[in-house]
Parts: structure tokens; sequence; C-alpha cells
């Protein structure tokens, strides 16, 4: 639910910028997103789904259809794809091992933003990214960077007994949070800059939309997906 308010933001936004996607295949492919974990034959479904857009915007006319295309795509696939790893990360072990380190993941996001906002606004100097988040500066990406260790860090003083990954495996995936999640609200500020919004919208009063709250989860939780996954493959784990 949270992935489809977040593409409606999206959309609107996109729209705003000149890039007027879909009214209907972003929610029908961030559905399919969603749910493949559990469809069957989720692939197959998948390529109709694929066929039936193509299809349907080859008959598209104008100049824009090009664009909508685009933007259906990314509106489509950019959020729930992110948020889906989150369900994938909750079902990695079992019993409460995927929930601790779905824990782990929030935690980690959650205080590498905080340190990041905390260290940018007391020692920042030095801009990170001046034409898309003038505010963020280099000192606020490495306090960020400590904020992840010190979230990861207190997962493990309050579920010691339910990880399934030692805190020295986990701890490099610190580091990946802490690049993907800035990532990831530098690709909104982008996106809100290019449509001259302040807020994706004004879902949550004072605090804008679901996507200036998830931002950084967008991107974070698969660069952890993708950590975990690796840590099984190369024989770290064995969930």
């Amino acid at each position: 639910m949270i992935a489809l308010f977040i593409q409606r933001e999206l959309s609107m936004l996109s729209d705003r910028a000149g890039f007027k996607p879909d009214d209907f295949f972003p929610y029908t492919i961030g559905l399919w997103i969603m749910l493949t974990p559990y469809l069957p034959h989720a692939f197959a479904i998948g390529l109709i789904i694929f066929l039936l857009f193509i299809g349907f915007n080859v008959l598209q006319q104008g100049g824009d259809a090009l664009q909508a295309l685009i933007a259906t795509m990314f509106c489509g696939v950019y959020a729930p794809a992110g948020l889906v790893t989150m369900i994938m990360i909750r079902n990695t072990a079992v019993e409460f091992g995927g929930f601790a380190l779905t824990v782990g993941l929030l935690l980690m996001v959650w205080g590498n933003d905080i340190f990041a906002y905390f260290g940018g606004k007391s020692f920042g100097k030095h801009p990170f990214a001046p034409r898309v988040s003038p505010n963020k500066t280099w000192e606020g990406f490495f306090s960020g960077i400590l904020g992840a260790v010190v979230g990861l860090g207190l997962v493990y003083l309050v579920l010691p007994q339910q990880f399934p990954v030692s805190f020295w495996l986990l701890l490099p995936s610190a580091l990946l949070i802490s690049i993907f999640g800035p990532a990831g609200d530098l690709t909104e500020s982008r996106i809100k800059r290019a449509a001259n919004a302040k807020d994706a919208s004004d879902l949550l009063p004072g605090h804008g939309g679901l996507f200036d709250r998830f931002d950084a989860l967008i991107l974070a939780a698969p660069a952890f997906y993708v950590y975990l996954y690796l840590l099984k493959i190369l024989g770290y784990v064995s969930f």
C-alpha cells in the first residue's frame, strides 16, 4: 500500500516536471512487483504486462509518447522494486531472524539520516551535491556512516539472540546503506527540483508525503538485500 501511495506521488511529480506517465500501467507494474514473491508464474505474468504495456504505447500518437513510456516505466518500477525487497528481507531467515534483519535495516537507515543531519549541521563545510541538495555535506555523509553503525549496534544490543548473521559480517552493509540511502534522498530531491515542488505531497501535514519519508529506504533496502544474498551464495550464512 505504501508503494502505491508513493507511486501516486511520483506520478504527480513526474507530470509536473513535464513527463506525464500513463494513468493505469504504473500501478499494474507496481502491483505485480510487490506480489512477485507470492505469485505463481510471476515471470510469465510480468511478460504479459510488459507486452500489453508496449503494445498500448505503440498505438499512442504525438511527440510525448516516448516521454510517457519512460515516465510510466520509472514510476511503475522505482518504489515497488525498492520496497518489495523489505518483504524479501523479512522472509530471508526462519523464525525471528528475518524480523531482526528488517529492524536492523530500518535502524541503520534512520541512524544514518539522523547523524548525517546533525553532523552536517554542526560540522558541514564542504557541499556534497550542491546542484541537487545544497544542504548536504561530506561531513554529514561521514557522520551518517557512523550513525548507520550505531543503528546496527543497537539492534544487536536489543535482539542479541535473534540475528542469523554476526555483527562483523553485517558491518560492511552499514557503508552500503550510507551510500544508497542518501542516493535515494538525492534522487527524490532531483525529481522535486524538476517539478518545482517542496514536498512530494501534503498527505502528512508538516512532513510532506510518503515519498519524503521513504526516499532513502527505496534504495537502501535493495542494497541490503543484495549484500545478504551475496553472503548466502558465498557460503557465509546458511539461511
